[in-house]
């Protein structure tokens, strides 16, 4: 039940003056966060999500007077249509959304279903797009929640991902008159729930399928390398995800690849290159390949969309045969297990 603030504590305030609201506390407000994702396929939804996105000052460090003109004059004159494609083929039609929408408030669901404790309000959010951050942050507020804990649901830590919700979440209390005491869930890139459902996972997966892979490439969005060169820790972070995994599973190094996706413009991002590597093992004859993405934890644009489509095509046209993608945690018993895991380990003391 939600509380109010009670008689006892609004004398040792003093008198309300009339019309004073009624303010609503003692709740926790649980909030999970993911990238984002544009409200439609068409140019002028697609416009305003990539303007967002691509206006993040962690997310391109390029000067604004050098980047500001590339934006807006050319960038957003001509990707929004093609982004828009690349969407349109992976749309959940039957709701009219990104599957990573569908996914996430899927995970807010499950999780509010688990009734960790009746003092908790679970709610869902995007950085970019929408629900917004702030919007999420205001209603958790209007239920009654004086604390409020952010999940951002990325496993491995990046200045570009964690940071930038974070950063957006500081900005919607610095405008807040009574903010919320805020804690914010750390990566959990090595925690052992992840490790064992990841694998667990992966091996359903296997078993799912009508043929061994000769390798499996666990593939890792990527980001440009002077953010490591800065001190970002997100390479670090997904080379222990893939070694742990990889130590579970028992397979060597070559059995068991890593590489990295989703590169943006001519500076030099993270190796190897997923889409580089999958075709340099079907041209040394690997005909059978199956690819995993640890770092996400929904399916996305970039795992259905460029894993499962473009990676595909690049395989087979170079000689492999067998190829599959494994799909993320997502809403699933492994992902959700995940999910309970950190939330449940971040709330301790509040609950």
């Amino acid at each position: 039940m939600n509380a109010h603030l009670s008689p006892d504590r609004l004398k040792a305030v003093g008198p309300l003056p009339a019309g004073h609201p009624t303010v609503k506390i003692g709740k926790i407000g649980v909030l999970l966060t993911n990238l984002g994702t544009p409200d439609g396929t068409d140019y002028w939804p697609m416009r305003r999500y990539l303007k967002e996105f691509l206006s993040d000052r962690r997310v391109i460090e390029t000067p604004r007077a050098l980047w500001w003109p590339l934006l807006n004059l050319i960038i957003l004159q001509t990707r929004p249509q093609k982004k828009g494609k690349d969407y349109a083929s992976i749309w959940n039609k039957e709701r009219d959304e990104s599957f990573l929408k569908t996914i996430t408030r899927s995970q807010a669901e499950k999780l509010a279903a688990m009734n960790l404790n009746d003092k908790i309000v679970v709610d869902w959010a995007m950085r970019y797009g929408n629900p917004s951050i702030k919007s999420r942050l205001q209603a958790l507020q209007d239920q009654g929640c004086d604390r409020i804990l952010l999940v951002p649901l990325y496993p491995q830590y990046a200045a570009a991902t964690t940071a930038t919700a974070c950063d957006k979440t500081f900005e919607a209390l610095m405008q807040m008159r009574w903010q919320p005491t805020l804690r914010v869930a750390p990566p959990y890139h090595d925690d052992p729930i992840y490790i064992e459902s990841m694998v667990t996972s992966l091996k359903k997966g296997l078993a799912e399928l009508d043929f061994e892979p000769e390798v499996i490439l666990a593939t890792f969005h990527g980001v440009p390398k002077e953010y490591l060169m800065k001190g970002d820790p997100y390479h670090c972070q997904c080379v222990k995800t893939w070694r742990l995994m990889r130590e579970a599973m028992g397979l060597s190094p070559d059995k068991f690849m890593m590489s990295f996706q989703s590169r943006f413009g001519p500076a030099e991002w993270l190796k190897p290159y997923t889409d580089e590597t999958v075709e340099a093992l079907a041209k040394k004859g690997v005909k059978k390949l199956a690819l995993i993405a640890p770092g996400f934890s929904s399916d996305c644009l970039e795992t259905l969309e460029e894993l499962d489509g473009e990676n595909r095509e690049i395989f087979e046209h170079n000689g492999g045969e067998q190829f599959a993608y494994i799909k993320c945690l997502n809403d699933s018993d492994e992902g959700m297990a995940v999910i309970r895991g950190v939330v449940e380990r971040e709330l301790m003391g509040w609950i």
